[in-house]
Order: C-alpha cells, then sequence, then structure tokens
C-alpha cells in the first residue's frame, strides 16, 4: 500500500482527530465526517475502532502498511510492552525528529527535507526518513536547507512545542536526542492497545 496524497483535513475528520504530523490545520467546527452534508455518527464495530487507531499511526507518520507491520513485527520481539515499544520506534524516525524539532511544519514536509539531503545527522548528510536516532545524535540544516521557506517558517512559528526528550540550540539552530522518548509524549491521542489487537490477528 503506497503513500497517501490526498486531502489531507479529510482524513482527519474521517479519523475525528488532529494529526500533527499530517496537516498544520485544525478541525475547528469541522469535525464532522466528510461528506457533501456529513454523516450521523455511527456506532462503530469492534473492528472499526481498531482500524482508525491503526490509520491515526499511518497517517500521522507518513507510513505504508508495510512499513507499520515491519515496525510491529520488530516491536512485538521487544522485552518492552509491544505497543509502548512501537510508539517509541515511530517517534524515533528521523523524519519524525526533524518534525518534532521544528524544522518543518509537518512529518511528511520532513520526510522531503530528509531526501532532498537538506538534513545533517551528526554533521554528515542523510537521506533516510527511517533512520532511527538515538541519545546523543543531533541534526541541523544545511546551508541550503536552511534558505528554504518551509524551513524558516516552520523555525519561526513550530507546529508543537518540543517535547522533553530532545534539546534545542536556538544560537546554532541544532536539535540534541536527550533521552529515549517515552509513549505518553505522542502528540495526539491514540488507543494503542487497540493498535496491538489489531495486528495481533494479522501478523
Amino acid at each position: 500500500m503506497s503513500r497517501y496524497t490526498g486531502p489531507r483535513l479529510k482524513i482527519m475528520r474521517a479519523l475525528g482527530t488532529e494529526l500533527p504530523g499530517l496537516s498544520r490545520k485544525a478541525l475547528g467546527e469541522r469535525n464532522n465526517p466528510p461528506g457533501q452534508h456529513g454523516q450521523r455518527p455511527k456506532r462503530k464495530s469492534d473492528f472499526g475502532v481498531k482500524l482508525i487507531e491503526k490509520q491515526k499511526l499511518r497517517f500521522n507518520y507518513g507510513l505504508t502498511e508495510g512499513q507499520i507491520q515491519r515496525l510491529f513485527r520488530e516491536a512485538k520481539k521487544s522485552k518492552a510492552p509491544t505497543g509502548e515499544k512501537l510508539l517509541e520506534l515511530l517517534e524515533r524516525r528521523l523524519d519524525n525528529f526533524v518534525f518534532r524539532a521544528g524544522f518543518a511544519p509537518t512529518a511528511i514536509a520532513a520526510r522531503q527535507l530528509v531526501l532532498h539531503k537538506h538534513v545533517l545527522l551528526n554533521g554528515r548528510k542523510v537521506n533516510i526518513p527511517s533512520l532511527r536516532v538515538r541519545p546523543g545524535d543531533s541534526i541541523a540544516l544545511t546551508e541550503k536547507g536552511r534558505t528554504i521557506p518551509v524551513a524558516i517558517g516552520s523555525l519561526a512559528e513550530p507546529s508543537l512545542a518540543r517535547p522533553e526528550w530532545l534539546s534545542f540550540d536556538e544560537a546554532g539552530c541544532t536539535a540534541t536526542v536527550t533521552r529515549t522518548p517515552d509513549a505518553s509524549e505522542v502528540p495526539f491521542p491514540v488507543e494503542i492497545q487497540h493498535v496491538v489487537e489489531y495486528y495481533a490477528v494479522r501478523i
């Protein structure tokens, strides 16, 4: 399954929550499901509830279904609780780190910065969004990257407050991972146990 490239606000309305990694837009009064005249709330099945929680992760982090499944398999092998480990692995992606540090307005925009080699990881250019950051790793933009309007605008007005698991040096415009992200620091509501149950019978 490929990455979603369609209307982002429509997805957030369908899932019933704002996803900062997907879009800076707020639902506001348009919090009803998409449709010509909106739709009356329907009672969701057990499968539907679990699917929604899984889709929140997929769309917020801009991943394909295959990528999430691979991360779930890895999390399942960990000694830590599967759901918490899955969220940790998602937060530790390089593109998400670029977004959470304030270099890009969304995780999707951060992915583009990485793909186009505008990001320096520990002083070296990288172009792999799925790279996993560790405590002590630092990122900065290249000289060309600092002139990109989307990066300038995001640094001036970040989409989210920077999380406690990273430190930001205003003078050097660099961000450093200070510790491993905690599952509770995911910037949107998600019932991770539903995601675990969704994949438990499929993987």
